[in-house]
């Protein structure tokens, strides 16, 4: 039996999970919220986890109702995501490695969410579309290893969704991407917005860009609702993302589709995609808020099956990167 704590803090959400060969034993979060209309900078994420880090490491334990004697491995998210919050988690990490006398894992935050839902769902050799606040790609495991087969050529879905929530002035609580889902379901009315997708890519900025100064406008002349508004972006950006992923299936051969990431818990998101699946006579897999926003348990099980691989990181390359082409 394989024992493995995660550490994950690349954004908003310091999490810290325990994982027993294949168990989720505890998974506890804090999320930094700021007010409505703001994001959230790197130096103050930051320090919100700094100050919350051996809370909710304590609670892990207890929730798990395990000793750090119990733990076999300590696995801690290397990137890709915002430098400082990186950093500050990671150091939490190294210190318990070496406080506990125990071997260490570096982990890419994208293979967490991966496997995380296959292990949550049962799903085999699925096509993956990742889709969060910093990440957009659709992934699949080819030859040994995963190979990213379409992407965002600029900003992330998630992070289109979180702008345009600031100009409606929507609540952080407890993410801006679930308000605009809540307040999507009331709309009726749908606005043409630009579709760009390039071959396997897909392109947001423009797209947000024409929303954000058209929204305010619309809304003021009394055209379209901020619910309006809110039900055209998701079934815009939400209709690109199955279209590329449809393409990636065909040419994989795959007949199974896994949504993760934050932006992967969005019930019309999963509806649309399951449309798709059952017409291609797929499955689809998905999870919940649990498992899909950031969280701990999910590296703590990409760092298990490494740990349980012969995989250890020496306590000299235990540093972070932004940027998930730099992790191998």
């Amino acid at each position: 039996m394989v024992i493995a704590i995660g550490f994950e803090g690349s954004a908003n959400k310091l999490g810290i999970g325990i994982i027993k060969d294949g168990v989720v034993l505890s998974n506890p979060r804090h999320t930094y919220i700021t007010p409505p209309g703001q994001g959230f900078l790197p130096k103050d994420t930051a320090r919100h986890h700094r100050e919350h880090a051996l809370s909710v490491l304590q609670q892990a334990l207890d929730e798990a109702k395990i000793k750090p004697q119990d733990i076999d491995v300590i696995c801690y998210t290397k990137g890709p995501g915002m430098g400082a919050p990186l950093v500050s988690t990671a150091l939490v990490a190294r210190t318990v490695a070496q406080l506990w006398k125990k071997p260490i894992v570096a982990v890419n935050h994208c293979i967490g969410h991966i496997e995380m839902g296959r292990l949550i769902t049962g799903s085999k050799n699925p096509t993956v579309l990742y889709v969060s606040g910093g990440n957009t790609q659709v992934i699949a495991y080819s030859e040994r290893c995963y190979r990213i087969f379409g992407e965002t050529i600029d900003i992330a879905v998630g992070n289109c969704l979180d702008r345009f929530a600031r100009v409606l002035k929507l609540s952080n609580d407890p993410s801006p991407g679930y308000n605009i889902e809540q307040l999507a379901k009331q709309g009726q009315k749908y606005l043409e917005l630009p579709y760009v997708v390039k071959g396997m890519d897909v392109s947001f900025s423009g797209l947000l860009s024409f929303i954000e100064e058209k929204a305010p406008e619309l809304i003021e002349k009394g055209e379209y609702t901020p619910a309006d508004m809110c039900f055209s972006l998701q079934e815009t950006v939400f209709a690109m993302l199955i279209e590329i992923t449809e393409r990636a299936m065909a040419h994989c051969g795959s007949q199974e589709v896994l949504i993760v990431g934050g932006v992967g818990c969005n019930k019309r998101l999963q509806e649309m995609m399951g449309v798709m699946a059952e017409e291609r006579g797929a499955t689809l897999f998905a999870t919940d808020e649990r498992f899909c926003i950031d969280n701990g348990a999910m590296i703590a099980q990409a760092g298990w099956e490494m740990f349980r691989s012969g995989i250890t990181t020496e306590m000299k390359d235990t540093t972070c990167t932004q940027r998930s082409a730099h992790i191998e």
